[in-house]
């Protein structure tokens, strides 16, 4: 039975409905019982430090807040869909590929001078000047939509907080979820591509990968030191993406019909909000939170884990398999 507050979520609030009406994808619980009999018993240490933490050693909070922001609105689609290759990037000798190609490009065209962190030089960033930043083996993918991007959010933060990603922080509550004044709802509201929603079968379904996986990478960041923490971190879910589902899939968590195995192996593209997609999603989030909920029932109280700990687990454990995922062009994940 669902236990921990991250049931009282709108986020999976919204995706028990999906699993209730699912035809592709299945969750077995008594595989998550099976699972959590041993992985409870693993190291969970608790992430900490910046997100591009083998690039910088920033340590200004501000500075933190506004780099993570960039790195949070770019954080999607690294792999060309036609190709199947992988965005890398160079940097200090070595070669960095998907979001740590990200991290390496960001970080030296920082250290160039680029302004990137500043909403005005946001707003008015072309295809031209983006595509020298993400300069990698592959033309970075969905390069018009991250421009695109850019030139919103970087309007909003221009218009409303003074170019700075880290004053509108400051201008919410410190929490997912304050009546309206909490970050995930006020971030989705005021930068459209954050609000990460879906419908299935008519019904909405709220996924909120980035808008949870940016404040989760403020919350290691920053609570160790005291200058930032998400109060409500118990009430997050995981970040569905490409890699948990594989990881849940391997571990006989999650199994899929037939003809969506199939499609996924051939590499189709699986459209996005298509209701195969959307399944996937959801399980993934449903059952991440099961698997936490059923760990933290053998583990002591004091040891007791937040499901990102556990979708980091698993994202660790998975994230360079060859295992095929599914493929979604998006925006989102």
């Amino acid at each position: 039975m669902p236990e921990s507050p991250v049931w009282t979520s709108p986020v999976l609030r919204s995706v028990r409905g999906v699993v209730d009406r699912t035809r592709h994808v299945h969750t077995s619980v008594k595989a998550i019982e099976q699972v959590a009999s041993w992985m409870a018993f693993e190291e969970f240490a608790f992430p900490s430090g910046p997100v591009d933490v083998a690039f910088s050693d920033r340590t200004d909070p501000a500075e933190i807040i506004d780099t993570s922001f960039f790195y949070a609105v770019m954080n999607f689609a690294f792999t060309d869909f036609d190709s199947g290759v992988k965005f890398s990037a160079e940097y200090q000798g070595r070669t960095w590929s998907d979001s740590e190609g990200m991290f390496a490009c960001v970080t030296q065209a920082l250290n160039d001078g680029v302004p990137l962190t500043d909403g005005a030089y946001l707003a008015e960033i072309n295809r031209s000047e983006l595509g020298r930043v993400f300069s990698g083996n592959i033309e970075i993918p969905m390069l018009d939509e991250r421009v695109e991007i850019l030139n919103t959010a970087g309007q909003v933060l221009a218009d409303r907080y003074d170019g700075s990603a880290h004053r509108f922080v400051a201008d919410c509550a410190p929490a997912m979820y304050a009546d309206g004044n909490g970050l995930l709802e006020r971030l989705v509201a005021e930068f459209p591509r954050f609000n990460d929603v879906s419908t299935h079968d008519g019904h909405e379904v709220q996924l909120q990968k980035l808008a949870q996986l940016w404040l989760w990478q403020l919350h290691m960041a920053l609570a160790s030191g005291g200058a930032f923490a998400v109060a409500d971190l118990d009430r997050m879910t995981a970040f569905a993406d490409y890699i948990v589902p594989v990881a849940l899939r391997l571990m006989g968590i999650l199994s899929y019909s037939a003809e969506l195995e199939d499609a996924i192996n051939r590499g189709e593209l699986i459209p996005a909000d298509s209701p195969e997609e959307v399944e996937i999603r959801a399980h993934t989030l449903y059952a991440t939170a099961l698997l936490t909920d059923a760990i933290n029932r053998v583990r002591p109280p004091s040891q007791s884990l937040v499901v990102p700990q556990v979708d980091f687990r698993l994202w660790k454990a998975y994230h360079a398999t060859f295992w095929p995922h599914h493929l979604t062009r998006t925006i989102m994940y």
